[in-house]
């Protein structure tokens, strides 16, 4: 079975990014109302700030120029917020800002903030993905604006490793049984908060999401827009739905896809992730027998080979080149194509040349997760990042005698992936910031509905939280696409796309519980 030393992000991973169009069905009634500024301009409250001290933030005017590295057909920028919102005077940071230019200015809504989820993933290049991400209507009235949250990206990044390390963190593979895994697992916790502290400084204090949201409050302001409008993936669900509790006022129209439960613990949290891909392993696998793949002639049979295999990694990886695809290398692999169910033959694929000595495709399906280069080097800093939020956010730490008696759950929960699972649950241990931002129940009281979207067969954030979040959320409604895969708008399902846009665009409210059928 399998040791998962890396807690596994949320983001939206491009192992396959596609847009398509799909049959489908839409159950569904009457409409409502959305809020926000549908067909206005800037709005002269719209840069009015939340207190008097940070004024400075709030009329700042960017200054947008033609990018260089994303093509000059879309602008690029910096937003400069305080480091710390209880002392604005102090430090700064920039954030990087790109922006894709409405198609029809005189048609223009306002700016569309998009979010790829994580935590941890730079946001800017979601602007630049144009009609393979976004219906056309969206791209014809609204500036895509994606930003790189702080201590992301381009946005002061968090340094907790060097690439060299990194690359021996994410490989390392352990017996958790065994007093000489759990101690490896300690060590790695250990030297990444030893790392942020000695790479990062005061960084590490602040960039929780709370912050985040914050900041994202500045963007609005400095586009213009008395409300935002805002497409979140993801962890970019928890990152809205704080928006949405700090700034009901402001919340205009959000969508919230893929979204997470903010109500659960990190380890209810832990078990409901594992369990969804899980779920997803098992879709997986009855997909590949249904097709006749070279696995297995069941899905029993599939899957102890498949666990076979992973088992004998842990004693003996595969060479591959200077590199080896090791037990969590070739687990990551698996869970990354997971994300999506047109990257499940790649999956089959790369199983069975690693089945005959070659883990090239898996070993590149979880460099692809991880955002690694063949070279080595890292495009983003997306896995320290991921810990450093997710730290900050919630510092909750177990021992490992404190996390023995949760060992049967993981494994109940994933039989797949949960071997190990517990000692997840003091990952944060070695983590030196701390938030000094007030925590709360998100509900977004007052707050204009919310969109909030689920896909039964999500394996990063289960269709189970989707269901949560909207009840959670005051103005919450949800709507819900039935199929696979990680996220629902652009995965090639009309009915969502439409009722997506619909809202963003028009203020059109879909019946709370409409369903997309696959």
């Amino acid at each position: 079975m399998l040791a998962l030393v890396v807690v596994v992000a949320g983001a939206v991973t491009a192992v396959v990014l596609v847009r398509g169009g799909g049959d489908d069905v839409r159950e569904t009634g009457g409409r409502q109302e959305a809020g926000g500024d549908a067909g206005s301009t800037e709005d002269d409250d719209a840069r009015t700030p939340p207190s008097p001290e940070l004024e400075p933030f709030y009329s700042q005017e960017i200054d947008w120029e033609e990018c260089d590295e994303e093509g000059d057909e879309f602008d690029c920028a910096e937003l400069e917020v305080p480091l710390d919102y209880a002392e604005p005077e102090g430090e700064t940071l920039e954030l990087k800002l790109v922006r894709d230019p409405a198609d029809e200015p005189d048609e223009r809504i306002g700016s569309l903030v998009v979010n790829p989820g994580g935590p941890g993933a730079p946001g800017s290049e979601m602007a630049t993905r144009g009609s393979a991400a976004y219906g056309q209507v969206l791209l014809d009235r609204f500036d895509v604006v994606g930003f790189d949250p702080r201590g992301t990206g381009a946005s002061r990044p968090i340094d907790c490793l060097d690439d060299a390390e990194l690359d021996a963190y994410l490989a390392d593979s352990v017996d958790p049984t065994t007093p000489e895994g759990i101690a490896a697992v300690q060590g790695w916790q250990q030297r990444m908060g030893e790392g942020c502290a000695a790479l990062s400084g005061n960084l590490v204090d602040h960039v929780s999401t709370v912050e985040s949201a914050r900041d994202m409050d500045v963007l609005r302001a400095a586009v213009g827009d008395a409300s935002l409008h805002y497409l979140g993936f993801s962890y970019g669900t928890t990152l809205g739905a704080t928006y949405a509790e700090y700034f009901p006022e402001r919340a205009g129209s959000l969508v919230l896809d893929g979204a997470t439960d903010p109500s659960l613990s990190r380890i209810d949290g832990s078990l409901s992730q594992i369990a969804g891909f899980e779920l997803a392993w098992d879709n997986y696998l009855a997909d590949c027998v249904e097709n006749a793949c070279a696995l297995g002639a069941t899905v029993e049979e599939a899957d102890a080979a498949v666990n076979g295999f992973l088992d004998g990694l842990l004693a003996q990886p595969l060479a591959v080149g200077d590199r080896e695809l090791t037990q969590a290398l070739a687990t990551t692999g698996i869970q990354a194509a997971l994300y999506s169910e047109e990257s499940w033959t790649y999956l089959t694929q790369g199983l069975q040349t690693a089945f005959a000595g070659d883990g090239t495709l898996l070993l590149l399906l979880a460099d692809l997760y991880a955002d690694r280069n063949e070279d080595g080097s890292y495009n983003s800093n997306l896995m320290e990042a991921f810990y450093a939020i997710s730290c900050l956010d919630d510092p909750t730490s177990l021992t490992p005698q404190e996390a023995a008696p949760y060992a049967d759950d993981f494994v109940a929960a994933s039989p797949t992936f949960g071997e190990g699972g517990q000692l997840g649950l003091g990952w944060c241990s070695g983590y030196p910031g701390r938030s000094g931002e007030e925590r709360r129940e998100v509900r977004g009281a007052g707050a204009a509905p919310i969109l909030v979207v689920g896909t039964t067969g999500d394996p990063a954030t289960p269709y189970e939280e989707a269901v949560a979040m909207a009840e959670q959320l005051e103005s919450g409604v949800l709507l819900t696409r039935e199929g696979e895969g990680h996220t629902a708008y652009g995965s090639g399902n009309d009915c969502i796309d439409e009722t997506v846009e619909a809202f963003l665009v028009d203020g059109e409210v879909p019946d709370d519980g409409t369903t997309c059928a696959a």
